[in-house]
């Protein structure tokens, strides 16, 4: 086919915030641009439309907060489309909508994994069910892109096995040219920050108990600046207040200029219990900051232990605060540049090209 002809429609169930700008909305940006200079058009299908960035270049059809692959459906019924293509982000898979998306467009449906799974498993009622939803709908998606390869490890254990020949990895990516490189760690009394959204699976809950595990002289060093916001913040807050741990906390809430505030730290802590790839971690690694993170998800895939950071196993607060403590008094130093990595494997340049490869 003319790639002059192609026509893709990109489905995200993920809200446009002016206040939220992270790695993902780069790619959306950077995507389109690229689709735009190798005349490919994008019909952008998002629960709201906003302006704010890049975004008032795309082409969105906003559905109103209605659902978003429902809306999908309804508009391609009263509007006749011609998608050679069609993606789907932060969208539940194998499920029957997929094949009405199947019916109605005949486009190659491309669906991307950014879903994290829970740290002990699903029940087995639920792995039934999606072992058998990966039976029934599974063979109206042609590609099955993961953002790590636990991501697609992940998928086949859900679905089967038999999707092993149309799965994919492609790793997130960040820009790193707008972030900022710390050039020297304090050996001693390190400075801390979590970047992470406030909800029970990001474990900052187990941050706060280990931090209260560290004797005063210890803790009489420490700050932890937390960015971020979410539902789980009130609890957090209170915790630290019964722990008597406020002059260690900061709850700095969501800030639009992350990204230049990475460098004013010597390590990241992300105690998380659920996660695909994060974004955070490679901004994190970009700045030249290493990240004490837990052993789930992909986030084996990009730290080393006491290479760029520190692996522990999730929720086990007794090590979290021995690392903390270690850091503290400079029993462990973490040395490595951990920029290098970020720029040459996951920059948001090679994403973006990984997924154009997809539709040409």
């Amino acid at each position: 086919m003319d790639v002059n002809l192609k026509k893709i429609a990109v489905l995200c169930n993920y809200e446009l915030l002016p206040e939220r700008v992270g790695g993902m909305d780069y790619f959306f940006w950077q995507f389109d641009q690229k689709c735009k200079d190798n005349n490919i058009v994008v019909d952008w299908f998002f629960p709201n439309k906003s302006s704010h960035g890049d975004y008032k270049k795309l082409n969105i059809i906003d559905a109103n907060c209605e659902n978003i692959e429902v809306f999908f459906i309804k508009h391609c019924e009263t509007n006749i489309q011609n998608y050679n293509f069609v993606f789907t982000h932060f969208v539940e898979l194998c499920t029957p909508i997929f094949k009405k998306m199947k019916s109605i467009t005949k486009a190659k449906i491309i669906a991307v994994d950014h879903n994290p799974r829970p740290l002990n498993g699903y029940s087995f009622k639920k792995k039934i069910q999606k072992r058998i939803k990966g039976i029934l709908f599974s063979k109206y998606i042609d590609l099955f892109v993961g953002v790590s390869k636990y991501t697609v490890n992940a998928i086949l254990n859900d679905f089967g096995n038999h999707l092993k020949h149309k799965t994919q990895t492609i790793y997130n990516g960040v820009i790193t040219s707008n972030i900022q490189k710390r050039e020297q760690r304090n050996l001693l009394n390190p400075t801390f920050l979590v970047a992470s959204h406030l909800r029970k699976s990001k474990g900052i809950q187990d941050l706060i108990n280990a931090v209260a595990l560290l004797s005063k002289a210890i803790k009489s060093n420490l700050v932890i600046d937390v960015y971020g916001d979410g539902p789980y913040k009130t609890i957090l807050l209170e915790k630290v207040n019964t722990k008597d741990l406020a002059v260690n906390f900061n709850f700095k809430g969501s800030v639009s200029n992350l990204k230049e505030l990475y460098c004013n730290y010597d390590y990241m802590l992300q105690p998380t219990h659920m996660e695909c790839f994060s974004l955070s971690i490679l901004e994190s690694l970009t700045a030249n900051v290493p990240v004490i993170t837990t052993n789930v998800g992909g986030n084996e895939e990009v730290i080393s232990n006491l290479g760029n950071g520190i692996i522990f196993k999730a929720k086990d607060i007794n090590r979290l605060s021995e690392i903390i403590e270690k850091l503290i008094v400079g029993e462990i130093i973490l040395t490595a540049n951990t920029r290098n990595l970020i720029e040459n494997e996951f920059s948001l340049e090679k994403m973006v090209n990984l997924y154009y490869n997809l539709i040409v």
